[in-house]
This record gives C-alpha cells, structure tokens and sequence, in this order.
C-alpha cells in the first residue's frame, strides 16, 4: 500500500463535503512592492489556488485576488482588501478535489494517534513535513515517522488512529 500525503498547504472524498472547517492553503507574507501585493507563505502546491478572482477566506470573511504573480518561484498576490501579514489564507474543505486512495492530505493526519502493531501508542502526529524521499511523521513523544509504506501498515481516518510496523520506534 503506498501511502502518500498531498498538501494544500502543505478535504477529501473521505470527508463531507459539506464541511465547513476552513483548510489553509497560505499565509499572507512579507509585502511585495508599494501597492499591497504579499509573497504567499506555506503556499498551496495548486497554481490555481492564487489566479485572479480566485476567492479565499480572511478570518471567516471572503477575500478576492485581483492581483497574482511568481517571485523567485513563490506566489505573489494582492486582494482586494488589505488583510494583516500573518492572516492565514483559507478554503472550506468542500473545496478540495478528492484524492486517489492511500493518499492523505497532511492536515487530515496531524493530530491522528499513532500506535505500533500490537497496540503500543507511540504519540500523536504533530506535523507532516516534507523530506526529500518522502513526508515523515513528526510525533508529539519526540518520534519521527517515514511515509512509506514499509512503516505505515493502516492510515484509519475514521478511528482516528495511524497502524505502524513494529521496528521503527525504540523498544518499551
């Protein structure tokens, strides 16, 4: 079972669509130039998240792009409304395309507890950060997880929980 995570910032047919809970897809950055135009921190990995007339969410409000652009690979937008840098940039979750089966986005996994084969609870997923070979798992006990699918034997979004390999934390 290959497992993989896609990254809007980083829901699912897994998850309603109807689901209201915002997603990130960035974070208003440093400003680009005189007129209000921002570089785009932890950006979505979709271009089309950050065309003109794009719609997002500012705390709970719409925003509009009306500006959009690439700076040494990094989006670059303006909204058609000044918004604080570090506003996170959103999307509801009924907004994202379903992904292919084993494949995750990275927000569904954080928080997930992770338990060993056999029952052992090695922690809880904090973060999924992106390595070169493949995303690992960071755990909240200090533990970091490869996404690959020697480790992960059962991603089970619905009893919130993560099934690894036995070997891959130290013995209890």
């Amino acid at each position: 079972m290959p497992v993989a995570c896609a990254r809007e910032g980083a829901t699912c047919s897994r998850l309603s669509s109807k689901d209201p809970q915002p997603v990130s897809v960035g974070r208003v950055g440093k400003p680009h130039g005189l007129g209000g135009a921002f570089f785009v921190e932890r950006a979505s990995e979709d271009p089309e998240r950050f065309r003109v007339g794009a719609v997002l969410q500012v705390n709970g409000a719409p925003v509009t792009i009306v500006e959009s652009k690439q700076s040494a690979g990094r989006p670059v937008i303006r909204l058609d409304r000044e918004v604080e840098r570090g506003a996170e940039l959103e999307i509801t979750r009924s907004q994202l395309p379903p992904l292919p089966a084993d494949t995750y986005y990275a927000f569904e996994l954080v928080g997930l507890t992770v338990v060993e084969e056999g029952g052992r609870e090695l922690g809880h997923v904090q973060e999924v950060v992106s390595g070169v070979a493949n995303d690992v798992l960071e755990l909240d006990s200090g533990l970091a997880l490869p996404m690959v699918e020697d480790c992960i034997s059962l991603v089970d979004l619905e009893r919130a929980r993560i099934v690894v390999g036995t070997g891959f934390a130290e013995p209890a």
